[in-house]
């Protein structure tokens, strides 16, 4: 499988009005009305796919993601694209930029159910993986065998059932929940979790996953935009020697990772994709890795600083 390839497109920043992505902004409509947000992802979607990209991940909670990409599979018609979704949160930002709360989690049967067949409906059929969105420890679902029974029933229906993981325990959660069986045979066999080169706690944890044979998502693995126009000396310095952007780098190094299946990218333009594309080109060396491989925060720090970023 090629770079390009193990590329994926995430719509958490095209799907909904405010996100707390850097560097968005400027790239969308400062409207951002419903017509003008839908057009921005088919926008996105068609110059992913004529690029080779193949991998499309939305969620309940990204607003209108699941309708978008819906309306766009149906008129485009696209071969071999695998599309992922989750569950667990809602989105309940009334379409405002100001909304006090954008999104609402529960990890309960009764959610799950009902956004399931939401997600089937604005999908049509084309669901290829369902995840719980942002797996923690203390998620009821680790107690809930009703819970995990329902996800069973997806899997026996060729839909393939996972889970994502966000906060500084993403280890702990993706070794515990690497380890739920239902009736012998393990529950999960994708796992998205975030990723960069500021953030690497999961990074045991995420390989051993893949030797289990699960398929590894990374997300965030721009940090939100800010390893794009914030980057620390160290990307700046790669970026420069290899001749294209941060961003790029950021990315490069995520598919270095041979445990990474899928890395996604969560451009909301075709400025913003091509820049982000050029990681396919980029060969990173052990002095390249090397370089960037001291900016690792602490795990506690990394998500303190990601919660202070505000959603526009």
């Amino acid at each position: 499988m090629n770079a390009i390839q193990r590329l994926g497109i995430g719509l958490a920043a095209l799907g909904r009005p405010a996100y707390i992505n850097v560097g968005r902004a400027a790239e969308l409509p400062s409207s951002r009305s419903v017509p003008q947000m839908r057009d921005a992802t088919w926008n996105v979607l068609d110059a992913a796919y004529a690029a080779g990209v193949r991998w499309v991940d939305a969620a309940r909670s990204y607003g209108r993601a699941e309708e978008f990409l819906g309306g766009w599979v149906n008129a485009r018609a696209p071969d071999g694209l695998t599309v992922s979704s989750k569950w667990g949160y809602t989105y309940v930002g009334e379409w405002r930029m100001d909304a006090p709360v954008h999104e609402v989690k529960e990890h309960s049967l009764e959610r799950y159910q009902a956004q399931y067949k939401e997600t089937q409906a604005l999908l049509n059929g084309h669901l290829s993986v369902y995840q719980v969105h942002s797996l923690t420890e203390d998620s009821p679902l680790f107690e809930d065998t009703r819970l995990q029974g329902a996800l069973a029933e997806a899997a026996a229906e060729d839909v393939r059932v996972g889970f994502s993981t966000s906060g500084p325990g993403q280890s702990d959660t993706i070794r515990r929940a690497m380890a739920l069986e239902v009736s012998g045979q393990r529950l999960f066999s994708t796992v998205q979790s975030t990723w960069n080169v500021l953030e690497t706690s999961a990074e045991g944890a995420l390989r051993e996953a893949h030797a289990a044979g699960l398929h590894v998502l990374l997300k965030e693995v721009l940090a939100n935009g800010r390893l794009a126009t914030r980057p620390p000396e160290a990307v700046r310095s790669v970026a420069s020697r290899k001749g294209v952007g941060p961003d790029a780098v950021a990315l490069a190094a995520a598919l270095s990772r041979p445990w990474a299946g899928t890395v996604l990218i969560g451009a909301v333009s075709p400025v913003q994709l091509q820049a982000n594309l050029a990681a396919a080109q980029v060969t990173l060396d052990e002095e390249d890795l090397a370089l960037m491989g001291d900016l690792s925060v602490p795990p506690d720090v990394y998500w303190a600083e990601r919660s202070e970023l505000p959603w526009v």
